[in-house]
């Protein structure tokens, strides 16, 4: 195992980004930036043992500044959305920016995506690790509390990418953290991810309104084109004539994971027929959502002179549910003084 450091770059007000590659005893590689924790790149097997990178992004810290969908980066203090951007705690009002239609989205206008992190790298029994620390003060983006926040990646010697999660707090607030990395298994092979195939071990999601707020209610999938409890290509359901489709353009939805929340349990398995990559997602959340690109621009420029196109990458962000603090009925996401937020999730490499 090995770890490689170099720059990435600066930003507009002189600071210096770096990037951090792991490599494993296996000769797989992830390249993380300190710039907002991005997964610039990650390298898996094919079924003939050929590495080649799996996710989505740029080759330039200066794209991913001036317009990166969320590549591969650390979401929070909130992944997902809260209506209306507000939510109230123990009878306070906080007030959020609303980045997404009428809602607020992924931490606002200045989430953790876009923070330079302290890092910190070193190696372990498992692998080689980067940890990444920044301190989110009292009212950064009309959050509560002074949040601090340890993100740890190793690349394990199994071919895994393990995400260790850990946050206090000196105020009530509210954190719900998770990677959003976009995958294309056939390594570019295939310029959408539409001929993927899915499993999601879910038996209910949470449907959404038109603005993609869950309702609150828990529904089974049974009998639903949010089935995916066997393997489905992607492709196969994501144009029918359903209103949940509808209002993602897509999928863009959360599962309710099965098993005990807390515990590292499988949440989804994709294949990918031309190169026989798999990528499994094991996860302590509650729930993952499963975004299959649906407003990814038509064409975006990527890494080594690729193009991207809409669903040309796919997501699945573990996490608690979306607009939990307004949704009592849901697994809270209040992290209180005294308390220690921990979660990991572990996305496993393997082909056949």
């Amino acid at each position: 195992m090995k770890i490689e450091k170099q720059s990435f770059g600066m930003l507009a007000d002189g600071t210096e980004v770096f990037l951090y590659t792991l490599v494993n005893a296996q000769g797989m590689r992830a390249t993380i930036t300190n710039y907002g924790g991005i997964v610039v790149s990650l390298t898996a097997p094919d079924r003939d043992g050929t590495f080649a990178d799996v996710v989505l992004g740029f080759d330039t810290l200066a794209e991913y500044v001036a317009h990166s969908p969320y590549f591969g980066c650390l979401v929070g203090r909130f992944g997902n959305r809260i209506a209306n951007g507000r939510f109230t705690l123990k009878g306070v009002e906080y007030v959020l920016a609303q980045n997404d239609g009428q809602n607020h989205l992924h931490g606002g206008i200045q989430g953790f995506d876009k923070k330079v992190w302290t890092p910190c790298a070193f190696e372990t029994a498992a692998g080689p690790a980067l940890a990444l620390v920044y301190a989110s003060p009292d009212g950064e983006e009309g959050y509560p509390g002074t949040l601090s926040v340890t993100a740890t990646y190793t690349l394990t010697d199994d071919n895994a990418l393990k995400i260790d999660y850990m946050a206090t707090t000196d105020k009530t607030t509210v954190v719900n953290l998770t990677n959003h990395s976009y995958f294309n298994l056939s390594a570019g092979a295939a310029e959408t991810i539409l001929d993927h195939e899915m499993l999601i071990n879910a038996d209910t999601f949470t449907p959404v309104d038109g603005t993609l707020i869950p309702t609150g209610e828990l529904r089974p999938v049974a009998g639903t084109v949010m089935d995916f409890r066997t393997p489905t290509p992607i492709g196969a359901r994501i144009n029918a004539d359903d209103a949940q489709l509808k209002f993602g353009g897509g999928y863009d939805h959360n599962w309710v994971v099965n098993g005990e929340p807390g515990v590292l349990r499988l949440a989804a398995r994709v294949y990918e027929p031309t190169s026989g990559r798999v990528m499994e997602v094991h996860t302590t959340e509650p729930a993952i959502q499963f975004y299959a690109g649906n407003m990814m621009p038509p064409t975006l420029p990527g890494k080594g002179g690729r193009v991207y196109v809409r669903r040309g990458g796919f997501c699945l962000e573990t996490q608690h549910y979306p607009d939990s603090p307004n949704k009592p009925e849901f697994p809270s996401t209040t992290l209180e003084p005294g308390q220690t937020y921990q979660t990991t999730t572990i996305y496993k490499f393997s082909a056949r």
